[in-house]
C-alpha cells in the first residue's frame, strides 16, 4: 500500500534507433535532439481517487485509471485495456499485490510505426515510472527483461535494441547472456545524427516479413565482421573505421524499396557529403551521420523539403542521449 501523500511522478523515455544499421537486433542507441527538446514519450503516475473509478477501470488488484494525451494519442487504441501502458500497470498491481488505485497518463509524443522505438518508449516510460513510484521493487536487469517482454507483444518478438537504450541511455550492445542482457559501448560524441521521419507509418511486423528466411554464408560473415569491427572502432575511438564498416547487409537491401523516397534521399545525402546513411529500426525514419554541424543543417533542410511528405513528419539533429529514462 502506498500512502495518500505520495506525490505524482512523471518520467520520460527517449526515442531510439534499433539496429543502427550495422547491428541488426543487436545494437541500439538513444536519441537527444541538440536543441534540447525531448523526443520520446512521457508517463505520469499518481494515486487514483476511488470516487472517480469507473467499471472499465476496475482491476483485481485495485483500480487503474488510464488516459492518453500527446500529438500521436489519436493513433492509439481507445479502449484502455488495449493500451500497453495500461497492461504494464496491470502487471505491476498483480505482481506486487497492491490494492490501492493508480492513475496513469501517457503523453504520446512519438509516431507509431516510425522506426524510432515508439512502443518501446511507452513501455520503458511506464515500467520505469511504475518501478520508481513503488520504490524500485525490481532491479535493473529484471526490469529490462520485463520491458523486452512487453515490447515484444507489439513487435511480435522479444528483442532489446530499442528498450535497452531507451531505458539505460547511450549505445547498447545486446548480449542476452544469463548474467547480462546488454552492455554500453562508447559512442562518438562529435557525431551529429540526423533522424528524418517522413510522416508515414510502416508496420514492424510487415517490414520484418520482407527479410529472407535464410541468408548466404558470405552475408552472415560480412555481418559479423562489420559489427565486430564497429564495436572495436567504438572502443578504440576510431571514427574512420567505424564509418567504413557501418553497413547494413541484412535488412536494408530488402527494406529500402519499401520506404518511399529512401534511396533517393540516401543518394542525395551522400552527394552532400554526409558520412553514411541508414534505416532507423525498420523505417521509415532514416538516420544520417556527420561531424560537421554546418553540413548537418544543410542536410536537415534538404530532408525537410524532400523527404518529409506528410503532416507530422520531422527532422532532428541529435546526439546520443546518455541519460535514458528519467524523471522530469
Amino acid at each position: 500500500m502506498i500512502s495518500k501523500e505520495k506525490a505524482p511522478l512523471t518520467v520520460y523515455a527517449p526515442a531510439s534507433m534499433g539496429n543502427v544499421g550495422v547491428g541488426f537486433d543487436l545494437l541500439g542507441a538513444a536519441l537527444a535532439p541538440i536543441d534540447g527538446s525531448l523526443l520520446g514519450d512521457k508517463v505520469t503516475i499518481s494515486q487514483a481517487s476511488n470516487s472517480t473509478a469507473s467499471p472499465a477501470s476496475l482491476h483485481a488488484s485495485g483500480e487503474i485509471h488510464f488516459s492518453q494525451t500527446g500529438i500521436w494519442s489519436h493513433k492509439l487504441p481507445t479502449v484502455p485495456e488495449d493500451n500497453i501502458v495500461y497492461q504494464c500497470a496491470q502487471f505491476f498491481l498483480d505482481k506486487l499485490g497492491v490494492k490501492t488505485g493508480i492513475a496513469l497518463n501517457l503523453e504520446k509524443n512519438l509516431p507509431v510505426g516510425s522506426g524510432l522505438g515508439s512502443s518501446a518508449s511507452s513501455v520503458v516510460a511506464a515500467l520505469y515510472g511504475l518501478n520508481e513510484y513503488f520504490d524500485t521493487p525490481f532491479e535493473p536487469q529484471v526490469l529490462l527483461q520485463l520491458m523486452g517482454e512487453f515490447e515484444g507483444k507489439i513487435s511480435g518478438s522479444v528483442h532489446y535494441d530499442n528498450v535497452a537504450p531507451s531505458y539505460l541511455g547511450g549505445m547498447q550492445l545486446m548480449l542476452d547472456s544469463p548474467s547480462e542482457l546488454c552492455a554500453a559501448i562508447p559512442h562518438f560524441k562529435h557525431w551529429y545524427w540526423l533522424v528524418a521521419y517522413p510522416g508515414i507509418s510502416l508496420s514492424t511486423a510487415k517490414m520484418r516479413a520482407l527479410l529472407p528466411a535464410q541468408y548466404d554464408k558470405a552475408v552472415t560473415i560480412d555481418f559479423g565482421r562489420h559489427l565486430s569491427a564497429f564495436v572495436h572502432a567504438s572502443h578504440s575511438q576510431n571514427p574512420k573505421l567505424a564509418i567504413e564498416v557501418l553497413k547494413d547487409v541484412l535488412a536494408e537491401p530488402y527494406r529500402a524499396d519499401a520506404i518511399p523516397g529512401y534511396k533517393q534521399a540516401s543518394g542525395a545525402l551522400n552527394q552532400l557529403g554526409m558520412l553514411t546513411t541508414g534505416i532507423s529500426g525498420s523505417g521509415p525514419t532514416l538516420f544520417s551521420i556527420t561531424d560537421d554541424i554546418g553540413l548537418a543543417e544543410k542536410a536537415k533542410a534538404w530532408l525537410t523539403d524532400n523527404y518529409v511528405t506528410q503532416d507530422g513528419g520531422f527532422v532532428h539533429i541529435c546526439h546520443i542521449d546518455e541519460q535514458g529514462a528519467r524523471r522530469v
